[in-house]
């Protein structure tokens, strides 16, 4: 049944990422000049999720170094609320990203022992109110040691009243994707949505075909699974109820954060049809459809610009006017 009453809002719960890029207007003949851009999948759908005009709350654990106030001053200014955050002495985590001619990035990542992954059952259960309609997690947050198990305990305890969204972000430079595949069933028993790319069910399902995923996934407990497909669009089925949605054409700068910025547009939709708060009792195929092709025109319109820059909702959406449905 879709939710009635006074909104809560939307909590994201994971890891910030500093996106260090190469800097080709820069002179670099003694050196290599690089930008520092925040993101990490997490942040990146917090900050979308405020953009769009969501109330977001995002749960991290946020370095006392220079990057960390960097990402303090992206999520702040997007809107989001700190509420439940906590500053902490180890490092924050890098990644040095390389794009190739079509704008996809490569990542090389620096993360052992990082802030991000540190999380203490007093950090996850002490701090901030809890009125989320949705908790929204994933990526490293949820697998690496010794942070991962206790944020999984904690969407144990988030599901008595909000609707869970994971989002596994499959990095197999960091984490062997074998580990990921150990824990996948844990996390769809606990999750309503699953978001994932085509590249994740390659390395989460290898040889199984997208079809056979989702009703493996839809066994283990998802309700809806969303496969992002890059330009084709996206896949999307609900208890086992299959539909497509193309994406828009855009010229692209490069693809960084497309995947957070639809699970952002995805879950903003949703809410605004009333939908989270629970199971997704009441959610219809049609509504998903709506939901994936608002998703596929805000992750569309972040890759038409470099780095995770998500688009905010009171821009001059001439093109766009579904932007401006919402809550």
């Amino acid at each position: 049944m879709a939710r009635t009453g006074s909104p809560g809002s939307l909590t994201v719960l994971g890891e910030n990422v500093a996106d260090i890029f190469t800097d080709p207007g820069a002179p670099g003949a003694d050196g290599l000049a690089l930008r520092a851009l925040p993101g990490g999948g997490p942040a990146n759908t917090a900050v979308a999720l405020a953009r769009l005009g969501s109330p977001t709350r995002f749960r991290g654990r946020f370095s006392d170094d220079a990057f960390g106030a960097l990402f303090r001053a992206r999520l702040t200014a997007s809107g989001v609320d700190l509420t439940g955050s906590v500053t902490a002495s180890e490092p924050s985590t890098l990644a040095v990203a390389d794009l190739d001619p079509t704008g996809q990035a490569a990542y090389t990542f620096y993360a052992d022992g990082a802030a991000d992954w540190q999380w203490t059952d007093h950090e996850l259960t002490g701090t901030g109110p809890d009125d989320a309609v949705c908790v929204h997690t994933g990526s490293l947050a949820l697998i690496r040691r010794p942070g991962g198990s206790r944020i999984e305990d904690y969407l144990t305890r988030a599901r008595a009243h909000a609707t869970v969204s994971v989002d596994p972000n499959v990095r197999p430079l960091l984490v062997p994707p074998a580990a990921y595949r150990e824990r996948l069933a844990r996390w769809c028993a606990v999750a309503d949505i699953l978001r994932l790319s085509e590249d994740d069910c390659a390395l989460l399902a290898p040889g199984v075909g997208l079809d056979e995923a989702c009703d493996i996934w839809h066994a283990a407990g998802a309700r809806l699974v969303v496969i992002t497909l890059g330009g084709r669009g996206a896949l999307a089925s609900l208890d086992g109820s299959r539909l497509t949605v193309p994406a828009p054409h855009v010229e692209v700068a490069d693809t960084v954060g497309a995947g957070d910025s639809f699970t952002a547009g995805l879950l903003h939709r949703l809410d605004g049809l009333g939908h989270l708060g629970g199971r997704l009792d009441g959610l219809s195929v049609e509504e998903v459809a709506d939901a994936c092709s608002f998703a596929a025109r805000v992750a569309a319109l972040t890759c038409s610009v470099p780095g995770a820059d998500p688009p905010w909702a009171d821009a001059p959406w001439a093109d766009a006017p579904a932007l401006r449905t919402g809550r």
